[in-house]
């Protein structure tokens, strides 16, 4: 019998476990902690012939001290950084290790594929993708970074017409296999660079998933991509909310022309009026670009405008993303807990209406924060900060001239302090748009986003 090794026991690790054990593996989980919702996942799986290992920092020495043999192949989790030494060493040993995403696609390359990837937008763009293809009747579901995890599909066993996957770098980089029929690219600008190293590394990886896609699809109103990359892919559709011209040149280059663009109030393909823009729910012109990308995969697939109007017209947004929780004396609060770097909480605090009180801090990142910064000074009424970040943000803030901040630490401070402050302050709007990682404090953004809704919500009793 093979034998397999998943590292990591969140939802894509378990599913991952549960579809070798079905093919027959003989599989074995680890993972560095042991809470104790841990211990009781590992009390389920053993009970599925699932030997489950906490507390343990994997490597090839840890399981041989366990008296586990040597595996066939290794799965890992997308939290898991792929230059781990462990990994390496297991690599140079001739050992099977992929992504628990590139473990799916062996399952279900039969259907074709949507990957959608980016620095910011992938998951409204995917969540749009799968509300337009559910209304034309289509059964394709949500997974990877949004949804289900990939093998949950697979194990589900269910016939699909489409797979719709968001697709970051960490799952990029551990799928060597993944081809997409159609691949789309949001947006590009620094992120992750504490696990990727440099900016070129980090690109490099995102263009992968465009290399290996039939069809491509990108943002011709993001700089980050215009950059270099229109000469890379000769084919590829180009978006555009700024008309029939990409709106920022091309370095002096010829820019290819958008094959999906907004104009008179339309979103049109090669010049058909396709869905009025109008009929987007939806905060902000970032979510216009989204849209357009979505249209863009629709329009591919061959996907008729009655069903790109009817998805449009009635898709509510994502949570965690501009998500309008609710009004309290007339001041909108408005939870952005997914904008965790600083062009996400940029594009977050342009979006709604000034002046905001803003919520931010966390864990913070590498990144340019200059964007943010300015947008603080134009927008922002006043910014409450919270968690590790919360001195050095100050000390930014500082730096540029901005006075109008306060250290509160916590989230329940912050929305109660920003609730004190909004009247006199004539504030419009209270947004959580962190600029951060959650980890310091929860653990994720949907933990953070979801606190800050209870305690708006409380607000209204």
């Amino acid at each position: 019998m093979p034998s397999a090794h998943i590292i990591g026991l969140g939802r894509s690790g378990i599913a991952a476990a549960r579809l070798l054990r079905r093919e027959g593996w003989q599989v074995d989980v680890s993972d560095a902690g042991q809470s104790e919702g841990l211990v009781k996942t590992q009390q389920t799986l053993a009970a599925e012939d699932i030997s489950v290992h906490l507390n343990l920092k994997f490597s090839l020495a840890a399981l041989a001290e366990l008296d586990l043999d040597r595996p066939d192949r290794i799965v890992v989790s997308p939290g898991v950084p792929w230059q781990l030494p462990a990994l390496e060493e297991a690599r140079s040993q001739g050992i099977e290790t992929f992504g628990e995403l590139e473990l799916a696609w062996r399952y279900l390359q039969q259907y074709p594929w949507i990957g959608i990837t980016g620095t910011n937008g992938k998951t409204t763009t995917t969540a749009i993708v799968e509300a337009i293809f559910k209304a034309a009747g289509l059964r394709a579901p949500a997974c990877g970074n949004i949804g289900y995890s990939a093998c949950e599909l697979a194990l589900a066993g269910e016939p699909l017409d489409w797979v719709i996957a968001e697709v970051s770098s960490y799952q990029i980089e551990s799928s060597p296999t993944l081809a997409p029929t159609i691949g789309v690219w949001t947006t590009f600008s620094p992120d992750h660079l504490e696990r990727h190293g440099t900016v070129e590394c980090y690109r490099e990886i995102k263009a992968l998933l465009l290399n290996q896609s039939k069809q491509k699809i990108l943002n011709g109103d993001d700089q980050g991509l215009i950059k270099g990359l229109p000469w890379r892919w000769s084919d590829a559709y180009w978006t555009s909310s700024h008309g029939p011209s990409l709106p920022n040149g091309c370095n002096g280059q010829r820019c290819p022309v958008p094959h999906i663009f907004i104009e008179e109030g339309w979103v049109k393909v090669e010049g058909k009026p396709i869905v009025a823009v109008e009929s987007m729910r939806m905060l902000g012109a970032h979510n216009q670009q989204n849209l357009l990308l979505a249209v863009a995969v629709a329009h591919l697939a061959g996907i008729g405008k009655d069903a790109i109007a009817t998805a449009v017209s009635t898709f509510p947004g994502v949570a965690h993303r501009l998500e309008h929780i609710c009004t309290w004396q007339g001041v909108d609060f408005i939870n952005d807990s997914k904008a965790t770097n600083y062009e996400a909480a940029q594009t977050g605090l342009a979006a709604v209406n000034y002046p905001a009180i803003l919520i931010a801090g966390g864990e913070a990142k590498v990144g340019d924060d200059q964007a943010w910064l300015q947008t603080i000074q134009a927008q922002a009424a006043k910014v409450l900060l919270i968690g590790s970040a919360a001195d050095d943000f100050s000390q930014r803030l500082k730096a540029i001239g901005y006075d109008d901040y306060e250290i509160v630490e916590t989230m329940d401070k912050a929305v109660t302090r920003s609730a004190e402050l909004a009247p006199s302050l004539q504030a419009k709007s209270v947004l959580l748009s962190p600029a951060c990682a959650s980890f310091d404090q929860y653990r994720n953004f949907e933990k953070r986003g979801d606190h800050f809704r209870q305690l708006c919500q409380d607000l209204l009793q």
